[in-house]
């Protein structure tokens, strides 16, 4: 019999997302055959499914830790911001529709029955699903409706773990307060909580626990103290990305309004001796970079504009000048080009736009999709490169003759006479440990060998060993109930 648990939180970023992964490999390792499920995500973050879908990075780390290949009905509904107010809704792993946030509000109930349907199809052959919840239930204002959280929960019966997280303070008025505003049927779906993210001696917050469970009437599972390495794992959301300093190897990163898919980032700030530093708005490109990497992004037009806005034109040009070298994926290598041109209208109104001008080429918008997991090579030594493409618009021109990646019979990617500048559009190259090194060895400096996959699993080994220790997965997986 399959069963099912809901972790939600008191809060947006309490940690839902690492203690679902953490759980899930605890759970395998205890012999479980366990499946990540998140009924709706909003990230721009995308991972391209086997099956031929996107769904939110963060449930693909979760099928990672689950020892399966991510799977479109592992999140059925994945919101993907243009604008401040508007998002693209991908339903099933496909683009359903593009929708301002009021609109989508009015139809997000309709798509209830693909997302039961979805988390029936995931809970095939399980014995447990681990479902994350998406931002609070304490937004009863969002309630009528809800696909994500108590709506979703009362729509398949599951019990509920509400998360606290005790690093931003208040956590006590966070439960309790959750509590006070529920609806009684929704009170009586949650049957534990778990504090998240404790620094110190975790005995010292025992009244805390008998307090928030006195005014709930929920079940202690436990005080989760930090877990120092959790950077170490891909992130969903570009704010937690830390830059990371002292090594040898300068990265730079702007972060774009829109950036989207820079999981390529994750194995460079994992390895030793290399710098990730993300550049935020109103700050200078650094002089002393020895890369800069323009990363993907969510609305490719809007995105050079404010790239404009900040003179990181102004410094990209000067640190090419001085021999630094420079990479555009996706998104980024769009804006390397001389123009984009989007004469339909797909990013906003039709237009035609100067790009940086780094690479001779030029990108014409297409509203064709691509979605795609490939194998490539890397031209100079043959390394081979497992990534994903998604994107729209081809991009063409003369520095496309000096593709450095063969893809499926073709040449990928661009780059200018010096090889200073070079763009494509394959994701997640740097996960490749031999083509990593080959790469970065052009700057000139030493790089510590290190194997990011295992690294990966080691950590998510070490999460698992963590909340064994600090929390009650044993109480966790009998309050989950049959599906």
């Amino acid at each position: 019999m399959t069963k099912a648990i809901m972790i939600q939180g008191a809060g947006s970023n309490v940690g839902k997302s690492m203690l679902v992964a953490g759980i899930a490999r605890a759970c395998v390792k205890r012999g479980l055959s366990v499946a990540p499920f998140k009924p709706q995500n909003m990230s721009n973050n995308a991972a391209v499914t086997a099956d031929g879908g996107e769904i939110g990075r963060a449930q693909a780390l979760q099928a990672r830790a689950c020892g399966l290949e991510p799977l479109v009905d592992m999140n059925p509904v994945l919101l993907k911001p243009e604008t401040d107010t508007g998002a693209q809704v991908i339903v099933q792993g496909q683009r359903f529709a593009t929708l301002k946030a009021r609109d989508y509000g009015k139809q997000k109930a309709q798509l209830m029955p693909a997302v039961l349907d979805s988390f029936r199809r995931i809970g095939v052959g399980r014995d447990l699903v681990i479902i994350e919840g998406a931002g609070s239930p304490a937004e009863v204002n969002l309630r009528a409706g809800d696909i994500a959280n108590m709506g979703f929960a009362e729509a398949a019966n599951v019990p509920v773990v509400l998360v606290g997280d005790i690093d931003r303070g208040g956590v006590i008025a966070q439960l309790v307060g959750t509590h006070a505003v529920l609806s009684d049927p929704d009170n009586e779906l949650i049957k534990a909580f778990a504090i998240n993210k404790f620094r110190g001696d975790t005995t010292l917050f025992a009244e805390g626990l008998n307090i928030i469970a006195q005014r709930t009437g929920w079940a202690s599972l436990g005080v989760v103290p930090w877990f120092a390495d959790a950077w170490r794992l891909p992130a969903e959301d570009v704010m937690d990305i830390a830059s990371r300093t002292g090594g040898d190897i300068k990265v730079a990163v702007p972060r774009l309004n829109r950036i989207a898919n820079f999981d390529d980032l994750d194995p460079l700030s994992a390895t030793p001796g290399i710098s990730v530093e993300i550049i935020n708005p109103g700050q200078p490109l650094p002089g002393d970079a020895d890369l800069i990497i323009i990363p993907g992004s969510k609305s490719t037009i809007a995105d050079l504009a404010h790239f404009r806005s900040q003179g990181w034109d102004i410094d990209l040009t000067a640190h090419v000048r001085r021999g630094g070298h420079v990479l555009g994926i996706c998104g980024g290598y769009q804006m390397l080009g001389t123009s984009i041109i989007d004469e339909d209208g797909i990013e906003g109104t039709p237009c035609r736009v100067e790009g940086l001008g780094l690479l001779n080429v030029q990108t014409v918008m297409k509203p064709q999709k691509r979605l795609a997991r490939s194998t490539a090579t890397y031209q100079p030594t043959g390394d081979a490169v497992s990534g994903y493409e998604i994107h729209i618009g081809e991009t063409t021109g003369p520095d496309c003759e000096r593709a450095w990646l063969s893809l499926d019979g073709r040449g990928e990617g661009a780059s200018n006479t010096s090889g200073q500048v070079m763009g494509c559009y394959l994701h997640g190259l740097f996960e490749a440990d031999s083509f990593r090194a080959a790469f970065l060895s052009r700057l000139g400096k030493p790089l510590t060998d290190h194997r990011y996959a295992d690294s990966v699993d080691a950590t998510l080994d070490a999460l698992a060993e963590h909340l064994e220790t600090h929390m009650d997965i044993s109480q966790l997986i009998a309050l989950a109930g049959p599906v």
